[in-house]
Order: C-alpha cells, then structure tokens, then sequence
C-alpha cells in the first residue's frame, strides 16, 4: 500500500508539474503569431493607417490589399483604362497625398497633386497601412497591367518598422517588390524614395531602423533603371524634430508636407518621363 501510495503521489507531482510549465509557455507566446520585439525596438507600435490588422508576415509574402476587395478592383478597373505614365505606390504617407484621409482634412495633398502631378498622366494606387508584403500582393494580381508606365515612384516600409519587421526584412520586402515591378513594367524606370522620418524628435525609436532600411536601399540605385532619392531631411527641423505644420501626426505629411514632397521630387519626375 505505501509503495502504491507513492507512486500514486509521484504521477500527480509530474503531471501538475507539465500542466504548470505547459500554462507558462502558453502565456509568453506573442499575440496573434506577431513577431516578439526586438531589444531597444518600441514595445507598442503606434496606430498604423486604416485597415491595417491581422499578424505580422514575412515581407517576401504576399498578403491581400488591407483596405476592401473593391480598393483593389478601383485600381485594377484604372490600370486597364491605360494611360498611366506616372504611378505611385506605397502607403497611407501616399495614399492620403490623392485620396485624402476622410476626416482629417490637415492629411490631403489631393490639391498639391493637382498642381504638380495633373498634366502628367499620373495615378496614385497607394493603400493606407500598407506594408510591403500588400505591395506585393497588388503587383502580383494585376496592378501593373493594362498600361505601360513610363516612372513609378515608391515609398514603403514604414508600416513594416512599426509592425517590428526587421530592417533586413523590410529591405528584402522592397526587393521583392523591385522584382515584381521589373517583371510587369520592364520599360519603367523606379524612382525609389527613402523612408520618410518620423516621430517628433530626433531620438525618436522608429528612426534608427529608418534610417538603416534607406542606408540599405539606397544601394539599389544603378542610374538606369532605379533611381534612388533621400529627401527625408527636408521635413526636418535644424534640431532633427518635425513640426506639426509639415506632419500634422510626426508621421502624415500636410499640404505644407506634400507641398515640400512636390517639390523635391518633380524635377527629377520630369527628367525620368523627358517633359520640360
């Protein structure tokens, strides 16, 4: 009966002991399968744009546009109408510089396009919260067909910063999409932007890893069929801080922000399509 006892007593110590450390491992698993933080990373990220939600993926996939299944239809139904020229892609940093952002009228450059972009056959098939991998996801199912585009200028990665890609995944992410854009659009030329800084001073926690993903693009510039510009520095303060009259949110540019943007990059728009 001891002997009995004692093992009877054994079996229920090792068994509340597995069910202890099962519970433990259970408990320390990230949310939802997202990626744990990396030291010195923020431990939250901030608000990404609308729509954006669900796990964090590997940048070298694809995931579908975040927004609705007709955001996606809207811009297919516009690559087949032709006559794009010039495209623009990326996320809600360029998304809201044509569409906008419903509610918040200090986040529209729709009038700064207008004046700058309107003569030049240009679309916008940017999606707030996009992160790499939905760029991909676009160009794989039809974005980039229905025309031939003479420039296409990106920016994309921020969201992929916020939501603890690392900066070698993001990086990756953006060749991938380089490669799907070289696969449609072979004639194009990429005017490949850097990520635009945020946060509203310069320690800022999402600008170092800005600033590697932009040391590591701007590699990827071989002066013929990308081209890469870094006009990060004109948002910024002589103290590295940005002002709420250029990026009302530290993140969206204003009209005074997109009006900057503008201005930076349509020289060289115009030099890469041969319009005076």
């Amino acid at each position: 009966m001891k002997m009995r006892s004692w093992l009877l007593a054994t079996h229920l110590l090792i068994v509340t002991l597995l069910l202890t450390c099962t519970l433990a491992a259970q408990t320390t698993l990230p949310a939802s399968g997202a990626a744990p933080a990396r030291a010195g990373a923020p431990t939250t990220a901030p608000a990404r744009g609308r729509g954006a939600r669900g796990p964090v993926a590997p940048p070298s996939t694809t995931q579908p546009v975040l927004q609705s299944a007709q955001r996606h239809a809207d811009f297919l139904a516009r690559a087949k109408q032709g006559n794009i020229d010039l495209l623009f892609t990326g996320d809600s940093i360029t998304d809201f510089f044509y569409y906008g952002r419903p509610g918040y009228p200090q986040m529209n450059g729709r009038k700064v396009w207008d004046q700058n972009f309107g003569t030049l056959n240009a679309a916008d098939f940017a999606v707030s919260g996009a992160r790499t991998q939905n760029v991909i996801y676009q160009f794989q199912n039809g974005e980039l067909e229905g025309f031939k585009a003479k420039v296409i200028v990106m920016m994309i990665g921020t969201n992929n910063i916020s939501a603890r890609n690392t900066p070698e995944d993001t990086v990756a992410g953006i060749k991938a999409i380089i490669a799907e854009i070289q696969k449609h659009q072979p004639d194009a030329k990429l005017l490949l932007l850097g990520i635009f800084p945020r946060g509203k001073t310069a320690d800022d926690p999402w600008r170092p890893g800005i600033k590697q993903v932009n040391a590591a693009i701007s590699k990827l510039d071989d002066g013929q069929h990308i081209y890469y510009m870094d006009i990060g520095d004109k948002f910024l303060e002589p103290d590295g801080s940005i002002s709420a009259d250029v990026m009302s949110d530290a993140l969206h540019p204003t009209e005074k922000g997109y009006t900057i943007w503008a201005d930076a990059v349509l020289p060289k728009i115009k030099e890469l399509l041969g319009v005076k």
